[in-house]
């Protein structure tokens, strides 16, 4: 194991720029969300757009579900971490979300799609990260994929932390999806009281991390349970090291910025106004989804 604890051995930790709450939203047809990654930030997280963390032992909260409704440009993985949601898509996909289970889907040109429970009580908990696509991919045919927990690649570090890897790479295991031009990693990490777990990342990335069960710390800072911290790009650091001092988890995020402009409108994300209001038009054609199912 030590050749493979070397791998991401990291010398000179980043630091903590910031630390963000989220924000509370309603999304879909009324679930209750918190919104960590807002529009605002996007600039400073490219390439990623938006991140919900959502969470509920009340039915009421997340029933209604996410309706039919649009994407373009971008990409959108859905982590469920309990609970069962099933996807329906225009291009003719449909898949089964489940506990650990993950649902990469690259809107593309466009795609319509839909995300509703399969539980009428019980938990539902998981993440939905968007993850913006270069200029030259984002009228690209749309791609989708669903794994299930036992399809996402995890291990287990000799301090303990028990790793998945959704994407990119962790201490030489390849996460289940790759990305040439944005280059995400997308770790979720359990960790035991007293352990430390290290990640490398590219200096010029942007990387984030947010717990969701107990606090960490992070170069000196505590990061409270549902709480986000930014990572300060530093050019001499060469990943990140996190320590607890109680039981936690966290998902770890970061990728390779595209430094393009970014244009959104709901669930339409391009590169100027011009995209996005022909990307309106195609939808309000009837095209958005009528193109997916054609290919």
């Amino acid at each position: 194991m030590n050749a493979i604890e070397r791998n991401d051995d990291v010398k000179a930790p980043r630091a903590v720029e910031r630390i963000i709450q989220g924000q509370a939203v309603m999304d879909g047809a009324g679930v209750k969300i918190n919104r960590v990654l807002t529009q605002p930030l996007q600039r400073r997280l490219d390439p990623f757009l938006m991140l919900d963390n959502f969470g509920s032992d009340e039915a009421n909260d997340y029933i209604a579900g996410f309706p039919s409704h649009p994407h373009r440009g971008f990409e959108t993985v859905t982590y469920m971490i309990e609970g069962r949601m099933r996807h329906r898509d225009s291009a003719g996909n449909e898949g089964l979300l489940e506990n650990g289970g993950v649902q990469w889907m690259t809107a593309g040109r466009g795609v319509i799609h839909s995300e509703m429970p399969e539980q009428q009580e019980g938990r539902m908990e998981g993440f939905q990260l968007w993850l913006n696509l270069p200029a030259k991919d984002k009228l690209r045919a749309p791609w989708y994929r669903d794994f299930k927990a036992a399809d996402v690649p995890a291990f287990t570090t000799p301090s303990g932390a028990m790793v998945k890897v959704i994407a990119g790479a962790s201490h030489g295991v390849a996460g289940a999806v790759q990305r040439d031009n944005t280059e995400p990693v997308y770790l979720d990490v359990t960790v035991p009281a007293g352990a430390t777990f290290s990640q490398r990342i590219p200096p010029g990335h942007n990387a984030f991390l947010y717990p969701y069960r107990g606090s960490v710390t992070v170069a000196g800072r505590t990061v409270a349970a549902r709480g986000m911290a930014i990572f300060a790009n530093d050019a001499a650091s060469d990943g990140v090291m996190v320590e607890t001092t109680e039981a936690s988890r966290f998902i770890l995020i970061a990728g390779r910025p595209l430094n393009e402009p970014i244009a959104q409108y709901g669930p339409f994300v391009m590169n100027t106004q011009q995209e996005i209001a022909q990307a309106v038009e195609d939808f309000r054609a009837g095209q958005l989804g009528e193109e997916a199912h054609a290919h």
